[in-house]
């Protein structure tokens, strides 16, 4: 197991432009499968149940240098936490959510790193921001000071050809710049979070920054 994951790791590792962080999505895989791709140099991993991934965090605790990020859908109830926990949350999807985590990052003293989740085309599986509410509430996005706000997330549809999904990412990439070009104060476009298994290399391909690989990596998991 350990000589597989290094294997896929490394395989994966030496087609990624130094641009490209790598996030292993390590949700439902052990603390000691996590440590294994520690080993073989991975320091960014993603997890979307809170719980689950406090008992890896205190069974893990030794390894200082890893940076944990949040890439599930956040209930509000579940903000705070999610604060405590993760350096990057990368599915803020909606203002209210953003308010709620720019409050309890104010009384927390902390300053978490997110990305807003867009939803550039319909996908009742998906959440995120439609691009005409997004630019709506960028105003109120940019009161939300405690946060920082690092760029856009998003997740093509299921059943998408690779044209199809080029696309999605492309539209993603044009809304960033044109965000970024409005010069906002509390609201930077410098990370791109898309791109997983199946279609990292097309998101690679339309400017992603940060990529969200776990079947690659570890295998097919049950959940």
């Amino acid at each position: 197991m350990i000589n597989s994951i290094h294997e896929r790791i490394d395989a994966v590792r030496s087609k990624l432009p130094d641009s490209v962080r790598l996030i292993a999505v390590s949700k439902t895989v052990t603390s000691e499968v996590i440590r294994s791709a520690y080993d073989a140099g991975i320091r960014d991993f993603g997890e979307n149940r809170i719980q689950e991934a406090i008992n890896k965090q205190t069974e893990l605790q030794d390894l200082t240098d890893i940076t944990w990020h949040f890439i599930g859908h956040l209930q509000s109830n579940k903000a705070k936490k999610a604060i405590q926990h993760f350096h990057w949350i990368h599915a803020v999807d909606n203002l209210k959510l953003a308010q709620r985590l720019n409050h309890l990052a104010a009384e927390l003293g902390v300053s978490p790193l997110v990305c807003l989740q867009v939803k550039l085309l319909a996908d009742p599986s998906k959440s995120g921001w439609h691009i005409p509410q997004l630019l709506t509430d960028l105003p109120a996005l940019d009161l939300c000071k405690n946060l920082q706000i690092q760029g856009l997330m998003t997740i093509p549809p299921l059943g998408l050809n690779d044209i199809e999904i080029l696309d999605v990412f492309n539209h993603t990439r044009e809304l960033e710049t044109k965000i970024q070009s409005q010069n906002w104060s509390h609201i930077q476009m410098k990370h791109l979070s898309m791109g997983m298994s199946r279609d990292y290399h097309l998101a690679i391909q339309a400017g992603a920054t940060m990529i969200r690989l776990g079947t690659i990596l570890f295998g097919e998991r049950s959940t």
